[in-house]
């Protein structure tokens, strides 16, 4: 694991990154900005899942927006790899670091299988519920490591 690693540190984009303020602020941005298209998206369709809004039919919020949770997931993941592409070495041997791609991975397990499975779509309320909290809990979860990673790292 360690030559893939260092090989990845040592990356031209990588090494732009290190040594331009402006670069890595911009691919940073755009990480955050890709984690509140993700999160702002799912947890508006796990409320709804969790009885917010029950007036509301699921069906316009689970058309729209797993697609816009996949582009954020999508531009959260492209910009991460970037961003961990600067200090490999430094982010592996952070447990929090770890424990937040356990959570995303969760995550995004969990929507496929909720989707492979129709459960946005049948009225088991309480199956809603469990999906519901499940999101919540492993995407703010991975919200968190995150934060904590730029204070840790």
């Amino acid at each position: 694991m360690q030559p893939i690693l260092e090989s990845l540190a040592q990356t031209d984009i990588a090494t732009y990154l290190r040594n331009s303020r402006w670069g890595f602020a911009a691919v940073n941005t755009a990480h955050i900005f890709g984690i509140s298209i993700l999160f702002g998206s799912v947890l508006t369709l796990d409320l709804r899942l969790m009885g917010l809004w029950r007036k509301v039919p699921i069906a316009p919020f689970s058309y729209a927006l797993p697609r816009i949770a996949a582009v954020g997931l999508a531009l959260a993941v492209i910009t991460g790899i970037l961003l961990f592409s600067v200090r490999p070495n430094e982010y592996v041997a952070l447990g929090i670091f770890r424990v937040k791609l356990a959570l995303v991975s969760l995550g995004f397990l969990a929507a496929l299988l909720a989707h492979a499975r129709g459960s946005l779509h049948n009225d088991d309320r309480r199956q809603q519920m469990v999906m519901g909290a499940v999101s919540i809990f492993c995407w703010a979860g991975a919200l968190i490591c995150g934060q904590l990673i730029a204070f840790m790292a």
